[in-house]
């Protein structure tokens, strides 16, 4: 398998983390979305990272390879054998994918120039961050799906979000109110996947 991205990227790195998790060999190759010459509209029409090259085949989304990659069948399985609650912790990863593009979105808005940049868009991304922290942080606390007994795709979603989150110094002060947040942070930093995976600054 070959890992199309860029280091930086929190959905590229839920996918490195997934791959680690279940001891699947791949290749990853670095390769930024935004730049003239990028080879990423090759592997994804909509030139978007991550895209995974299996064989053949093109996966793209996040979380559609996710789904991709559960269907290997290989421990450890990231979400609950029954449906409903399989399809709750996928809402949970969604909720911690929309953090993750809410931060991007600012990112890129603070990018450019001070007079060109939308008060009202940088507030409604600060927003959807604040509310989708707070539904985090509420499951976090119930222990159903997110910062359980088993590892699962939310817990992976979530740690990859909140460390973009610090690694862009977006929504500052996150975790002052959201202590179930930051445990499960600290205990997901402990496992080998999520280290190796974190953000560079350098």
């Amino acid at each position: 398998m070959k890992l199309i991205g860029n280091y930086t990227s929190p959905f590229v790195r839920k996918i490195s983390i997934i791959l680690l998790e279940k001891g699947i060999t791949f290749e990853f190759v670095n390769a930024s979305p935004w730049e003239a010459d990028s080879p990423v509209g090759q592997f994804n029409p909509l030139g978007k990272v991550p895209a995974l090259i299996d064989g053949d085949d093109s996966w793209f989304d996040s979380a559609i390879i996710a789904d991709y990659l559960e269907l290997h069948n290989t421990t450890p399985p990231l979400l609950p054998a029954d449906r409903l609650q399989a399809l709750k912790v996928r809402q949970l990863a969604l909720v911690a994918d929309g953090v993750a593009e809410a931060a991007l979105l600012i990112v890129r808005e603070q990018m450019r120039p001070d007079a060109a940049q939308s008060a009202e868009q940088l507030a409604r991304q600060r927003e959807k961050i604040l509310r989708g922290l707070d539904r985090l942080e509420q499951a976090a606390g119930a222990g159903q799906g997110l910062n359980g007994e088993a590892i699962t795709l939310a817990d992976i979603a979530t740690v990859c979000a909140l460390g973009y989150l610090n690694f862009r110094r977006v929504a500052p002060g996150w975790c002052a109110s959201r202590p179930q947040l930051v445990r499960l942070a600290e205990k997901m930093l402990l496992r080998d996947s999520v280290a190796r995976t974190a953000p560079s600054a350098t």
